[in-house]
């Protein structure tokens, strides 16, 4: 279950890295009169190419296939646009503006989860082993934050920001929101398995030798929260992606024409559009299939009695509230 879940991270990480290369167009180019055009199915019996669009109607903006011709791939260089999953409100690809919001979507995931597992990690450890007012601090800040409606302490916490910010800084900003609201789920597994394996016979022995507590700390007891950490951060990422596509929905996340998932999905917001247009809600597709895999992954074998009784509730429950 570890493998598969530290598998599934440095896939999405490398999604996150080429989704921008992927991209058929550019995914701020609108094209003119293809407004909300409809997917562009690949046709086998033409060798894998599809037929053009043709404008009928611009007020109902109502399209028809020309089947008289056909265009190739659109990484092929076509002359004319070809929309494999449809074009937006403005005339944009919807499928390169997918590929291209997963460096921002999962990138974001990624990094506050990296954020959180630190943050987590160390506080947990460092409760576990220093004890006295340490534990007591560490223990009482994570219980008042767990006990929060964190999704409304996110938006509280980016609504006093400042609402135009550079997408830099807004990435940053949420970034760091993510991994102060995510860091008590790790840090109580850790707490938990750090108090259990500081008396096991290797940590002794390695205390006998003349290890001190901080290298203890580092090559004996973070190494075996390995497994719980790898499960945690497995759990956080699609709890993030979805508080990034909360902001984004509400206003308060990347700016357009950033194509962030949630952006995407603000532009797509409306009873008309859903109705109308549906392929614009590829977004939510690829949100649900992240956290999909992400759960199987996680199901792939049940967790140990021991990690049972020590990890905590799925954060995906209080980040969701």
């Amino acid at each position: 279950m570890t493998r598969r879940a530290a598998a599934l991270l440095i896939a999405l990480a490398a999604v996150a890295l080429a989704g921008p290369w992927l991209a058929p167009y550019d995914a701020g180019r609108s094209f003119r009169g293809f407004v909300h055009a409809p997917p562009m199915p690949p046709r086998v019996s033409e060798g894998l190419g599809v037929y053009p669009l043709v404008l009928e109607d611009r007020i109902e903006q109502r399209f028809a296939e020309d089947r008289s011709r056909t265009l190739g791939w659109p990484w092929r260089g076509s002359a004319e646009p070809v929309f494999l999953l449809g074009a937006d409100r403005d005339g944009r690809d919807v499928l390169s503006r997918l590929l291209a919001g997963t460096r921002l979507s999962i990138g974001l995931g990624l990094v506050s989860v990296l954020g959180a597992t630190l943050l987590g990690a160390v506080l947990g450890a460092l409760a576990a082993s220093l004890g006295g007012w340490m534990d007591e601090a560490v223990m009482r800040t994570a219980d008042f934050i767990l006990v929060l409606p964190v999704v409304y302490v996110v938006l509280v916490l980016r609504a006093v920001l400042p609402l135009v910010l550079p997408a830099g800084v807004v990435f940053a900003l949420m970034a760091v929101i993510f991994s102060v609201v995510g860091w008590p789920f790790v840090a109580r597994g850790v707490r938990a398995l750090v108090a259990q394996e500081r008396n096991r016979e290797y940590v002794l022995a390695a205390r006998s030798l003349g290890a001190g507590p901080w290298r203890v700390l580092w090559r004996h007891l973070l190494p075996a929260c390995a497994g719980q950490i790898a499960v945690q951060a497995s759990l956080l990422l699609p709890a993030f992606i979805l508080a990034e596509a909360t902001l984004s929905y509400v206003g308060l996340g990347f700016p357009d024409p950033l194509p962030s998932w949630g952006r995407m999905l603000a532009d797509a917001g409306n009873v008309n559009n859903l109705v109308r247009f549906p392929w614009t809600l590829a977004p939510a597709a690829a949100i649900f299939a992240v956290t999909f895999a992400t759960n199987l992954a996680l199901q792939s074998r049940a967790p140990s009695p021991q990690l049972a009784r020590s990890a905590d509730p799925s954060p995906d429950h209080h980040l969701t509230r």
